[in-house]
């Protein structure tokens, strides 16, 4: 990942404006660590700071057209920009970068180029011979973007709301899948998929389809000139990633370079859920496997450092975001600047222990079509922003746009969890990699039962939190929440003591707007809540929340010795279900 700032249209281009941009652009500099780039243009400027993942020689930023007119500062990976090039044979490129080819697309094609790409991305491109810019973010906003306006009448575009919250009078995340054109003054959609309407769809479950869409989705991701791995939980969406990037990686061109040893990584505190199936899952698979430790005091001690970097105060995405980010740390000091991760697979098959009580298949789907339209303010932000604290790269395969395609537009009764058919949460995903004859996964991992990242790692981290959050937030502090926060109160003493560190590196109101807020459990939406009457009394993001679900829920036996176990009883009863 990269990190890009765009100026535009400000009145002061003054020596000093430009000092300015510098000093801003480098609160990125940890996104991308490698090379700065600046493009001034009258009053306008576009700043990179650059991840070297392709191309790492010659692709610095910012980029241009032959002659120069048009310049583009992008984040992100364009896994399809071999095939594009093949239709611009017309265009002469400068670098190897898989991001040139959006300047000459926009030579070509004008602003309606932006659907073609295959990939992650945020960009910003100033076309110098009518002064007009544009700016688009990927269709689910796996790649970060904020929108900002100055008093000046300046337009401002960020990686991070750290690089323009200073200097904007008004900023906003900018929403996946859309496009910003100065020449039309303001943003329209460009993402436009079927699924977006949530209606029902009515396609029947092939499960080689599944199983082969993905498997291009993966292959697609393998594309670097650096050294790589994959985050390995041990459950099952990144065990699939991790199986199917194995099969795949001897015949990709990174084996070439870095040879067909696949590295995995896994990190939790000792005696987690996750560790003892990650270390089981690289075992059969045969990778090389990285167990990273970490304690509930090395979490706490890097919370205010995890929440200048993830930019929000929501509690589940801090919870997860902070194993992650000491786990990043750790893969850098390793060598390795790029990941695969398996963010997504949840909200599009309806994975999160919640989904058990979906009263009907309509509200199943509409409640997976929200969790992907939100996924940019949760999951996304967190995979990204973790990872590139320390300047790592995180690819997420089960996002992948005709892999949701493929997956929306399957009849959502086959998602539907039915115990009496044998069918857990993701059953459609784990069915489509069942295979006898050439295994993926063990049966058992294939067949494990969700597991929060935030849970996995060790169910005393959460725990732990708590604990630490109870210690700083008196109960008059949180009876008088409503008056120190009245926007997105904070409900709990865990959410008041995020919220007060938030504040203290972003105090204006339009940052604590880019936070979502509503009641939850496990992850739900807050119309999901409504399924049943209980949890409304029990609004945890937790898995274990899902009060009848969760093996470990809250209330039930759950020492630390019988979690696991209760588990491991649940997986190994459920392929003879199957």
């Amino acid at each position: 990942m990269c990190g890009i700032l765009a100026v535009l249209g400000c009145v002061d281009n003054s020596q000093a404006k430009r000092s300015r941009i510098i000093e801003l652009s480098r609160r990125l500099r940890h996104r991308g660590p490698d090379w700065s780039g600046l493009h001034c243009y009258e009053d306008c400027y576009l700043a990179h700071e650059r991840l070297a993942i392709v191309d790492p020689t010659s692709g610095d930023q910012p980029l241009y057209n032959e002659d120069k007119t048009i310049a583009v500062t992008v984040n992100g990976e364009i896994y399809n920009h071999k095939a594009l090039r093949e239709n611009l044979k017309s265009h002469q490129f400068r670098t190897g970068s898989d991001c040139e080819v959006i300047a000459h697309l926009y030579e070509e094609h004008g602003e309606e180029f932006v659907d073609m790409l295959d990939g992650m991305f945020a960009f910003v491109l100033l076309d110098t011979r009518d002064k007009s810019f544009i700016a688009a973010r990927d269709a689910i906003g796996i790649t970060p973007l904020y929108i900002g306006w100055g008093l000046d009448g300046s337009v401002w575009f960020a990686s991070e709301m750290k690089a323009l919250s200073d200097d904007c009078e008004q900023f906003m995340c900018f929403p996946p899948g859309h496009i910003y054109s100065s020449k039309q003054g303001g943003l329209r959609r460009w993402y436009n998929p079927p699924w977006f309407s949530e209606v029902v769809p009515s396609t029947p479950y092939d499960p080689l389809v599944v199983r082969n869409t993905f498997e291009k989705a993966v292959i697609k991701r393998l594309m670097t000139d650096v050294p790589f791995g994959v985050l390995l939980s041990g459950g099952l969406d990144s065990s699939l990633v991790a199986s199917v990037a194995l099969r795949h990686l001897e015949k990709s061109e990174a084996a070439c370079q870095w040879g067909s040893k696949l590295h995995t990584f896994c990190i939790g505190l000792k005696g987690s859920p996750d560790l003892k199936a990650g270390r089981e899952v690289a075992d059969y698979l045969g990778t090389r496997h990285h167990e990273l430790h970490f304690t509930v005091q090395d979490g706490i001690d890097a919370i205010e450092e995890v929440i200048y970097h993830v930019e929000t105060y929501d509690v589940t995405t801090i919870r997860a975001s902070t194993p992650m980010f000491l786990m990043s740390r750790k893969i850098k000091s390793l060598g390795v600047k790029m990941v695969l991760s398996g963010e997504g697979s949840d909200e599009i098959f309806g994975g999160y222990l919640y989904f058990h009580k979906a009263p009907n298949k309509k509200e199943f789907h509409e409640e997976t079509c929200r969790k992907i339209k939100a996924l940019h303010q949760y999951d996304c932000l967190r995979a990204n922003k973790s990872t590139s604290a320390w300047g790592v790269e995180a690819r997420v395969p089960f996002l992948d746009k005709e892999f949701i395609n493929v997956a929306m537009s399957i009849d959502p009764e086959w998602k539907m969890i039915r115990p009496d058919l044998g069918r857990i949460e993701k059953w459609v995903l784990r069915n489509a990699f069942d295979d006898e004859k050439n295994p993926y996964l063990p049966k058992h991992i294939l067949y494990r039962q969700k597991e929060q990242f935030s849970d996995g790692v060790g169910y005393s981290w959460i725990d732990g939190l708590k604990d630490h959050a109870n210690k700083h937030v008196s109960d008059t502090m949180l009876m008088n929440a409503s008056f120190v926060f009245p926007d997105n109160t904070p409900l709990t003493k865990e959410a008041y003591y995020y919220r007060t560190i938030f504040e203290k590196f972003f105090p204006k109101s339009a940052a604590r707007a880019t936070v979502p807020g509503g009641p939850s459990v496990a992850c739900s939406t807050a119309k999901a809540v409504e399924w049943d009457a209980a949890w409304s009394q029990n609004l945890d993001p937790s898995g274990r929340a899902a009060l009848g679900v969760h093996v470990s829920a809250y209330g039930e036996d759950k020492t630390e010795d019988s979690r696991p176990e209760k588990l491991q009883k649940l997986a190994e009863k459920t392929p003879a279900i199957v």
